[in-house]
């Protein structure tokens, strides 16, 4: 019988850390070895890759679907790999707990990394650098100039650039690689760092038995590396603009669905290539993760697609893509590759059929769990099967508290109290719930740590269809207590969830 596992769901933004955000410093090591203590084996993360301020500092929202957020460079590590001295470090520190300052985070990095590659050139660089460039040049060339021709044009959109940069003309971008190449090598000196450290991390974290899970967006930005690089794999217009953009039509989350905004792919053309971009993307991703989540999963079988002019996602289409073939390719290019798709919301038989096809386990959250008939909702244990993964709640949801206390109707709370048999109140219900999860026969169960802490809706993460105010939850300094980690630790060793 496979191994029953549980972990727990912390982007690494939600640490704490002196600088602002989260990052792969010392508390990410502490976190781990939380993990370990309280008997976890998995650590689901959120994209690790660039963010923007302009999007609200998504992780869902950025600028290369390879690169990782320099954001998350620990300047104690780059101390302690002699990259910087003690005098390179800011004299004041951010508050430690509360929420993420990404704008101040950004400013400070920004020094400090630039002080961290002024003494990398002084050292005359070293051969580690160059077989990361190297290794790496398939995305990380045109990454580079991206980030520097953005930086050259004010921050404006790669679609309005000069022409012969936007249309990536020969002579233009040869004579930019030559006139910024010092920019350009320091925009791979921050990658080179950023993947390093997380490289060092991940090896921790299979020392300490934690798989790694990480997640695959489905859909890249407009103004990103990727679109100005492959432009011929997108659906956009003679002037290079979306003529159709991604979202999702009205659910759980929104009324009028979710407008994304996001360029659509031309499946056709990716199919004539052998869908050479995805599998180079998969691969990079299943080379820093040990399992993916691949994100909106019913995007993959068919999409919801929205007129470029649209102001809401309501006049929107379902669109057929070829997920047979795209998943065959993939799982015979990656046949060991751990794959969960996220298949929340409203999921039609093709999706269910995909999915059953390629063995790829689906999602269930408890926090839908008691709507509706209990007799066959799908997301309650008795009715779980063992190849899924359960969740009391994600990053898109309100806390299991949160829930309880401001979302949850009189109905659902009357079925959730007879379910867990007998009453319980706003401190004692996250804990519940997950109880419930791991006693369920799912061969997985994640739970946000905001639930393990049993946090309100303070602590949400995201709130969908709403651009401002989100992914800026922080972890306090010291809640990694050790009666947390032994509390844990006994209900994971009860229902036989426990590390090996």
């Amino acid at each position: 019988m496979a191994k029953r596992k549980s972990g727990i769901l912390l982007h690494l933004t939600s640490l704490p850390s002196g600088y602002g955000i989260g990052d792969m410093g010392p508390e990410a090591y502490s976190f781990v070895d939380f993990l370990k203590a309280s008997g976890q084996t998995v650590w689901q993360i959120l994209p690790l890759n660039p963010t923007d301020t302009a999007l609200g500092d998504s992780p869902y929202h950025s600028t290369s679907a390879f690169a990782i957020s320099p954001l998350l460079i620990s300047p104690d590590t780059l101390l302690k790999e002699g990259f910087l001295q003690e005098s390179d470090l800011p004299s004041v520190d951010f508050p430690l707990p509360g929420f993420c300052d990404y704008l101040a985070a950004k400013e400070i990095k920004e020094a400090i990394l630039g002080r961290a590659f002024e003494r990398f050139i002084e050292r005359g660089g070293s051969k580690d650098f160059d077989g990361f460039v190297r290794d790496n040049a398939h995305w990380l060339e045109n990454f580079a100039l991206f980030q520097t021709l953005k930086g050259k044009f004010d921050g404006k959109l790669w679609s309005d650039w000069p022409r012969e940069y936007r249309d990536r003309e020969v002579d233009a971008i040869a004579s930019a690689r030559q006139e910024l190449a010092e920019f350009i090598e320091r925009v791979k000196f921050y990658q080179f760092l950023a993947f390093s450290q997380w490289r060092l991390l991940r090896d921790y974290c299979r020392g300490c038995g934690i798989s790694v899970m990480g997640d695959v967006t489905i859909y890249v930005n407009y103004d990103s590396a990727d679109v100005w690089t492959h432009p011929e794999i997108f659906d956009l217009d003679s002037e290079k603009r979306p003529r159709a953009v991604a979202g999702v039509p009205p659910d759980y989350f929104s009324q009028t669905g979710q407008l994304w905004g996001n360029p659509l792919y031309k499946w056709d053309v990716l199919k004539n290539r052998g869908y050479d971009w995805w599998l180079s993307r998969i691969s990079h991703n299943l080379s820093l993760y040990d399992r993916i989540r691949m994100d909106h999963f019913r995007g993959f079988v068919a999409f919801w697609e929205v007129g470029a002019g649209e102001k809401s996602a309501l006049n929107g289409r379902w669109v057929e893509a070829p997920a047979m073939d795209f998943f065959a390719h993939v799982t015979k290019s990656f046949p060991c590759a751990r794959i969960i798709a996220e298949d929340l919301g409203v999921i039609t038989p093709d999706v269910v059929e995909v999915m059953r096809r390629f063995s790829f386990p689906g999602m269930r959250l408890l926090i839908f769990a008691f709507g509706g008939n209990m007799a066959d909702n799908p997301y309650l244990p008795h009715n779980l099967r063992n190849k899924c993964v359960i969740y009391t709640g994600t990053h898109d949801n309100n806390t299991i508290r949160g829930w309880f206390e401001e979302e949850i109707t009189p109905s659902e709370k009357m079925h959730l109290l007879r379910y867990i048999g007998r009453d319980v109140g706003p401190q004692e219900i996250a804990w519940e719930m997950i109880r419930l999860a791991m006693m369920s026969v799912a061969a997985t169960a994640i739970f946000p740590m905001q639930d393990i802490m049993g946090l309100g809706s303070e602590a949400r993460m995201n709130r969908p269809a709403t651009p401002k105010g989100n992914w800026k939850w922080r972890l306090a300094p010291d809640s990694l207590t050790p009666d947390l980690a032994r509390r844990l630790r006994l209900i994971t060793e009860t229902y036989g969830r426990l590390a090996g």
